[in-house]
């Protein structure tokens, strides 16, 4: 008998933290469904790392902050599955797309706040209802979630309150959903230089130096940090994780 073919879903994979997450899922013998919002070339050129791993791949379109989308984007999945893979189901459900701005709490508009709505709480909370029916049991959930929900960082108040609600809905999803054989967690990464929020700690070497002084290991941290460990959360070894916020930060403010 063939074993079953597991499929990870990683959203916002075209880069980044995403990107990472992706790599490192298909180095431990898992296909790849990712997303993409505006740049499908990188998307593209993840695909094609993936497939170079010896697994498949496939880039979608989605477009978190588009709640009206997400019926589509369901649809578009479950096509792709049945077309590449023959089944209408997968296993690893990873929420990563985002988005980032710094806004002092005075400065924020009510269309900033919605936009973080749906992209980092509305959207995941019903993308998620949407793809339970294709979860297959075994496997899991996997939201990722942030430090500055941990300590305040000003300018960073709407999108940990969304992050906040996020750990919140994971514990829901775990009781609710553990009938269905299927888990959840959060993974917290700490500040990492990458792309996001405008390339924010990559563009800035005294804010990137003030926050390698919080962590014990006296750095920040890599995507490469982050996506090994979502990997891992995608595997038989992390099966009986379930229901934990799990902090990759380097210990940072220990």
């Amino acid at each position: 008998m063939t074993a079953h073919k597991k499929i990870s879903l990683v959203t916002g994979a075209s880069r980044g933290l995403g990107k990472d997450m992706a790599t490192c899922i298909a180095k431990k013998g898992l296909d790849v469904i990712l997303t993409y919002r505006t740049n499908e070339a990188e998307a593209q050129q993840t695909v094609k790392e993936i497939e170079t791993i010896g697994q498949k791949a496939v880039a979608l379109k989605l477009d978190m902050s588009d709640f009206n989308s997400l019926d589509g984007f369901v649809e578009a999945v479950t096509a792709i599955l049945q077309s590449n893979w023959h089944t209408n189901s997968f296993d690893f459900l990873v929420n990563n797309a985002g988005m980032g701005a710094t806004v002092l709490f005075e400065k924020v508009t009510e269309e900033l706040f919605t936009n973080f709505l749906n992209v980092h709480f509305k959207g995941i909370y019903f993308l998620t209802q949407k793809f339970v029916p294709h979860i297959n049991s075994g496997g899991r959930i996997i939201n990722i979630f942030s430090g500055t929900t941990r300590f305040a960082n000003p300018g960073y108040s709407v999108y940990a309150s969304m992050k906040g609600a996020i750990k919140t809905f994971t514990k829901y999803l775990t009781k609710e959903l553990g009938i269905k054989g299927i888990g959840a967690n959060v993974v917290a990464p700490g500040p990492i230089e990458t792309d996001f929020n405008y390339v924010a700690i990559r563009n800035n070497p005294q804010m990137k130096g003030m926050l390698s002084t919080l962590s014990p290991l006296g750095r920040i941290g890599g995507a490469d940090d982050i996506g090994c460990v979502v990997a891992f959360l995608c595997t038989n070894d992390a099966k009986w994780i379930n229901g934990q916020r799990i902090e990759v930060s380097g210990g940072m403010n220990v």
